[in-house]
């Protein structure tokens, strides 16, 4: 395509805090400026965004080492006094759900609800680094758990409701938590669930919890005694842990991740104010459970003066239009999703544009796997024409991004806008030269203050050293399988430990699914590769519309549209019919779980995902033998 699906006005470039950040600067000049002098610009990042603190004398030191920089060693801050600077009547959070009508909470309630948390925990005993457990949908009351918890210096962890027993143990039993909060149920898709059982089960397996608050009877008893409690915000160092996320776990027991709190908070800020242009003031929206780390991602808001929207249930229930109707009640003005919520919605034949004002809406960003070209044109045609859609991708692994939107600069189909500042992305071939127009592997060759300070109980770093600097030595290497394109912007082809390799030519999933469920008949994919014969075979498995069966017709067509707009390398060699893709907690397709079952080896962490049983249809089947 010879030109940009959007590009921004020239009010909206000038009002920009990218703009205001290095006025006069184009964004290729900020990039190359953030690579080059990274002590001036992770300063310079420090003011801009009003970092809370004391920040000390030093920006950085061993900048050179990766691992082993060190970011801030001087500073002292508190996240949660970033997070709660405001104060007042304004609305700090607005929350709905599938049965509850939007409600708003106040930065004045928000900052009197946390002082009575952080003082209930120093009740309890829990001291600076001393781990939180939450078992919580997304619901204020988490917000205020994880604000009390680092005013504390306390160290959070938390799960999603729809975890089981054993996902829970996996992930909380390694960190030995002190405190246990949870739900005693939550609604989905129409239907309330009871958690008490789980609970129970949880709580006696995991011996070191010394207090469980179940339920928000016993939440405002733990908190009733400290109404009134002046807020004290520990000041701790810059690395000080503030949060302990989860790998996916469905390649052994998930990894712990622990994020410090200064990096956490500064890398988030800039994500927001620079490459989200969120402002004081502005309503922020994302889609997500306290098991991914959007979440994380959406508490920061906080620290940027702008008002959470948190939305608890399904997305689509009774329909599609759920979270269009609540961004038209709430003002929204950043809508965050994923890339399968959006194709969801075109396949479902919904025209938010003509159903919905979207008035206030400025940007939509999408994460979770890549965007399809076809899902630009659809939110541009169907969705906003005037909006700033930023592509996003980064990880659980550096709590961010490491490429995403620019607001100040043009969307190109299909492409995610640029490699963010301060992240020295490249792309690198198979011997670790960078590459420019051909597919290799996301790499960042330079620290930042967001890389992990550790994984919990791995003392000497041999895990984390492993997980990431393994492949080329010094530079991190992310896992994803991408390329970059002549606007400098960034396409990505799905996982790279997934990446398909017929022939002895390197295919990314994604490749394929974009072309197989643009075809009305499919639902959504996925694909793995076979080793069959010596070599390797595609094999991709269609969950099609109610009603429909694969046919040869269907397989045909399927094969043909694949050849026709991609390579004869990439047509599957066979096509299978199931009912249900399996995912992960977090809504990732487990392309390994399932390359796994159909060359019958075992699955090494069925907890990891949403739907194990789903696993069963792709076991033995007679089309693959």
């Amino acid at each position: 395509m010879d030109a940009p699906l959007w590009t921004p006005s020239a009010e909206r470039i000038a009002h920009a805090n990218l703009t205001r950040f290095r006025r006069g600067q184009s964004y290729p000049e900020i990039y190359r400026w953030s690579l080059e002098r990274p002590i001036d610009f992770w300063g310079a990042v420090w003011e801009f965004t009003g970092v809370a603190g004391s920040r000390g004398g030093r920006v950085a030191i061993d900048v050179d080492r990766m691992p082993g920089a060190r970011f801030f060693p001087d500073a002292t801050l508190n996240f949660a006094g970033n997070c709660l600077r405001q104060d007042g009547d304004g609305p700090a959070i607005i929350h709905a759900s599938e049965v509850q009508e939007p409600r708003t909470m106040s930065w004045a309630e928000l900052r009197a609800e946390v002082a009575a948390c952080a003082a209930a925990f120093r009740a309890a005993g829990i001291r600076p680094g001393d781990r939180v457990a939450a078992y919580l949908p997304n619901v204020p009351e988490a917000i205020v758990a994880v604000l009390g918890a680092a005013a504390v210096g306390a160290v959070w962890s938390s799960c999603s409701p729809d975890f089981g027993v054993q996902g829970v143990l996996d992930r909380f039993g390694q960190i030995e938590p002190r405190i246990l909060i949870a739900a005693d149920s939550y609604v989905y898709g129409g239907k309330t669930f009871d958690l008490k059982p789980r609970v129970a089960e949880i709580r006696a397996r995991l011996p070191s919890v010394e207090r469980t608050v179940c339920g928000r009877d016993e939440w405002s008893a733990f908190l009733e005694p400290h109404r009134g409690a002046a807020l004290h915000c520990e000041p701790l160092p810059f690395d000080h842990p503030l949060y302990i996320l989860y790998s996916s776990g469905t390649t052994g027991v998930p990894k712990c991740i622990v994020h410090g709190a200064g990096g956490t908070l500064l890398q988030h800020l800039k994500e927001h104010q620079l490459h989200c242009d969120i402002k004081a003031g502005d309503r922020v929206f994302y889609f997500t459970t306290l098991g991914w780390m959007m979440w994380n991602w959406l508490v920061t808001v906080l620290a940027s003066g702008a008002t959470i929207l948190l939305y608890d249930g399904s997305p689509f229930h009774p329909d599609g239009n759920a979270l269009f109707t609540f961004a038209d009640r709430t003002r929204m003005t950043l809508f965050g999703t994923s890339a399968k919520f959006i194709d969801a919605v075109a396949k479902a034949g919904l025209r938010p544009r003509e159903t919905h004002s979207l008035a206030t809406v400025r940007t939509i960003t999408s994460t979770g796997s890549p965007l399809a070209p076809e899902s630009f044109d659809f939110v541009y045609h169907h969705v906003k024409h005037d909006i700033h859609l930023a592509s996003i991708s980064g990880g659980t692994d550096i709590v961010g991004c490491f490429v995403g939107g620019n607001p100040i600069a043009p969307v190109w189909r299909g492409e995610i806008q640029c490699r963010q500042s301060g992240m020295a992305v490249d792309v690198f071939d198979e011997d670790g030269r960078p590459v420019r127009g051909e597919k290799g592997e996301l790499v960042c060759t330079a620290p930042f203050p967001s890389m992990p300070i550790g994984f919990w109980n791995d003392p000497d770093g041999r895990k984390y050293r492993a997980a990431y600097f393994e492949r080329f030595p010094g530079v991190w290497t992310h896992g994803d399988y991408c390329e970059l394109t002549p606007h400098d912007g960034v396409i990505i082809y799905g996982r790279s430990d997934a990446v398909l390799n017929p022939g002895g030519v390197r295919i990314g999933t994604a490749e394929i699914y974009r072309q197989v469920e643009q075809l009305p008949e499919v639902v959504e994919s996925l694909v793995v590769g076979q080793q069959f014969q010596g070599d390797e075979r595609i094999v991709l498995f269609v969950r099609l519309r109610d009603g429909l069966t694969l046919d040869d017709a269907l397989t045909d067509r399927i094969r043909g549209h694949v050849r026709a707009t991609t390579s004869p390398r990439h047509v599957p060699a066979k096509v299978v019919q199931v009912t249900e893709i399996p995912r992960t907690k977090s809504g990732k397709i487990v392309e390994l779980a399932v390359r796994d079952v159909v060359h019958g080896r075992p699955v090494r962490n069925l907890e990891a995902l949403a739907n194990p049983d789903a696993l069963e249809q792709y076991r033995d089947r007679r089309e693959l033998r």
